[in-house]
């Protein structure tokens, strides 16, 4: 696959996200700073911390997502493991823990004079709960983006996605302990099964009851089309409500979004780097191999975003944070497919 057509493949909306959420994040600001009270009336529909708003655009951006996972797909799990391994000990051993550590060097050591210790553990927090949610959705763009084993990518973020309801929460409470914040663990548990658990179960259920209605073929190339643009007016129209509320925030610390963007990025190439070199040691197949750098190296943003509304309301920086990464992870995730594809010769094809 050449750059040229790699760039063809990527929708229109996925392929210009940056430049979306860029737009979407000054509309939210001057929202917030030229008209007020649109931020604060819609801050007044909230439970338990949850804005209500915010929380239907979420489930927009995840049901979508949740439709193209195939729990089928993990009978064949045992069959070649060894990607799955890759991916396993990336995202849950070693991804949350650097993050933690890049993100805590940059905020209280690097950016000290610039950020002050009570936001830099805000920003850490953030980080944290990206690097703790493992990609679900845009993972599949950069699997078909690099020729990656579509069935094997199904089963590396089918698995994640259990693994998430067991180990998100438990990683989360230990890092933000660490960092010095209070974890509500009832506040986390109920953002877990909200934008977790239930979505998860509603895409499941939709998709079996249709393939066995009208089959995967037509699931597959007419159903699933109609949400292709879903997710992303879900997640844009998400930023400018977030960015209305963090429009203060963002006024008086402009340079801290690209003070946030360092750490992220420099996180996002190094766990790509560990998973896809750690593929090449175990000399798995590239199809194979670049779906699991790819895996390792995005995140669950929509899961980042919403628990972290849950735990610190959406005027909190953590938002701010979390939301730093969607802007990062685009062009970079873009750039680490340039690169899987130029180094593809490094591993054997699949099969041999």
């Amino acid at each position: 696959m050449s750059k040229q057509t790699g760039r063809a493949d990527i929708g229109f909306f996925e392929r210009y996200l940056s430049v979306w959420v860029a737009l979407c994040m000054a509309l939210g600001v001057a929202i917030g700073h030229f008209l007020p009270v649109v931020p604060d009336f819609l801050g007044r529909f909230e439970y338990e911390r949850v804005s209500i708003p915010i929380a239907v655009l979420i489930w927009l951006m995840i049901y979508p997502m949740m439709l193209k996972v195939d729990f089928t797909s993990i009978r064949n799990v045992g069959k070649n493991p060894k990607g799955l391994y890759v991916t396993w000990v990336t995202n849950w051993l070693i991804k949350p823990f650097t993050m933690y550590a890049i993100a805590a060097f940059f905020f209280f050591v690097v950016f000290r004079a610039f950020i002050p210790e009570s936001l830099a553990r805000d920003y850490l927090a953030g980080a944290i709960l990206l690097g703790a949610a493992p990609c679900t959705a845009m993972v599949f763009v950069w699997s078909h983006l690099t020729r990656g084993n579509p069935a094997y990518t199904v089963v590396q973020v089918a698995t994640n996605d259990l693994i998430i309801l067991a180990a998100f929460t438990p990683i989360v409470a230990l890092l933000l302990g660490i960092g010095g914040v209070t974890i509500p663990w009832g506040t986390l548990l109920l953002s877990v099964v909200l934008f977790v658990v239930i979505p998860l179960s509603a895409g499941v259920l939709t998709r079996r009851a249709l393939v066995a209605r009208h089959g995967l073929q037509w699931f597959t190339d007419t159903f699933l089309p109609k949400f292709s643009g879903v997710t992303i007016t879900g997640l844009l129209l998400t930023l400018v409500l977030i960015f209305s509320f963090q429009g203060p925030v963002i006024l008086q610390n402009p340079l801290h979004i690209a003070l946030i963007a360092i750490p992220l990025t420099i996180q996002t190439i190094l766990i790509f780097f560990i998973a896809y070199l750690a593929a090449k040691i175990l000399k798995l197949p590239h199809d194979i191999a670049a779906p699991a750098g790819m895996i390792g190296a995005s995140n669950f943003f929509e899961l980042a975003v919403a628990v972290a509304i849950s735990l610190f309301g959406s005027s909190s920086p953590v938002v701010l944070a979390t939301i730093v990464g969607v802007l990062v992870e685009v062009p970079v995730m873009l750039a680490l497919v340039r690169i899987a594809n130029n180094t593809a010769g490094w591993f054997r094809p699949h099969g041999e």
